[in-house]
């Protein structure tokens, strides 16, 4: 069994969270981030599993639970396999192994160049290349959309994922190195896929969307705190109205968890989150988060993405102090 000290892994995960700072999600011609091969086999368990029995909802149930126990389980026994041979190999490989794959289950650096590549078009004035690229890291309908709804639609995105992509990565990496935070990986790659409430997987995906709301139950109240103080050392932004909308608004979002990052950063940016999005056709109403003291700007999206990486680099501090102390 893998077994690190506490002290190895608080300087592994600081390892990983600085080698997403510096290479993100790479390019390379050969590689294939582990996040797509866990796509790719929930994609294909679905197309096995998703079909028998259409008119029970009890056997779509099942079978989604199956889907997620043989995706999560998987997730861990593969990270742990190769962490172990590599261990095996030499006690350095497996630190290698450890932090590469911890870092790949982080996206700051991806988020920034998610944020950026609708922000650049949206300051150039190029509003179709700006719903095209918004469109990427949506599930709603962006061609209709103007600049203050690609504004919204960016920082929901971005405010959301500094849970999803950031925090509860690094928490579960403390908790269990880099095979416990590609469960995680795992888990909300489910819950981005088939955890939907539509007639398709009201009942097949279930039982991601909810593994995925209890594993991000913690991280997202930590996220929030961690927002609060974010904007308390931003210029312009406000501590008290982000922690006055967590407790006036977050209980309104449909997700246990989403609401609390979404509603910290609407606070902090006087802005309001939520409204009207349309998916396939079909008008959803979310809950409006935050107070629309002013309207929604492209900017936003940077101060968003600021805030992200404020909360990162309080998070890497906090670590070596850590890792410092335990020496």
């Amino acid at each position: 069994m893998l077994i690190f000290s506490i002290q190895e892994t608080l300087w592994m995960v600081l390892a990983a969270i600085v080698l997403d700072f510096l290479i993100g999600d790479p390019n390379w011609r050969w590689y294939t981030h582990p996040v797509i091969w866990i796509g790719r086999a929930v994609g294909a368990l679905e197309k096995r599993l998703l079909h028998r029995d259409r008119d029970s909802a009890v056997g779509r149930r099942r079978r989604g639970l199956l889907l997620a126990l043989v995706t999560v389980t998987a997730a861990f026994g593969v990270i742990w396999f190769a962490v172990g041979v590599a261990s095996a190999v030499h006690p350095y490989f497996g630190y290698a192994a450890n932090v590469w794959f911890i870092s790949t289950t982080i996206a700051v650096k991806g988020l920034r160049e998610a944020a950026v590549a609708v922000y650049t078009p949206l300051r150039e004035e190029r509003l179709m290349d700006a719903r095209k690229y918004v469109g990427y890291i949506v599930g709603r309908d962006t061609t209709q959309l103007d600049e203050p709804e690609i504004t919204r639609a960016a920082v929901e995105t971005v405010a959301e994922n500094i849970v999803d992509a950031v925090i509860s990565p690094i928490c579960y990496a403390l908790l269990g190195g880099a095979p416990l935070a590609m469960l995680y990986r795992a888990s909300n790659t489910l819950d981005s896929m088939v955890g939907y409430k539509n007639e398709k997987y009201i009942d097949f995906g279930w039982a991601s969307a909810r593994w995925d709301d209890v594993l991000n139950w913690i991280p997202a109240r930590v996220t929030g705190l961690l927002l609060v103080f974010a904007a308390s050392v931003t210029p312009a932004l406000s501590a008290s109205r982000s922690f006055g909308a967590i407790r006036r608004f977050a209980g309104l979002h449909p997700s246990p968890n989403s609401g609390i990052p979404e509603s910290a950063v609407a606070g902090a940016l006087g802005i309001e989150l939520g409204g009207v999005n349309v998916y396939h056709g079909r008008v959803s109403e979310r809950a409006r988060m935050g107070w629309p003291l002013r309207e929604r700007e492209r900017e936003d999206i940077m101060r968003t993405v600021r805030l992200m990486y404020t909360v990162s680099f309080t998070v890497a501090g906090g670590l070596l102090l850590c890792a410092l102390l335990s020496l």
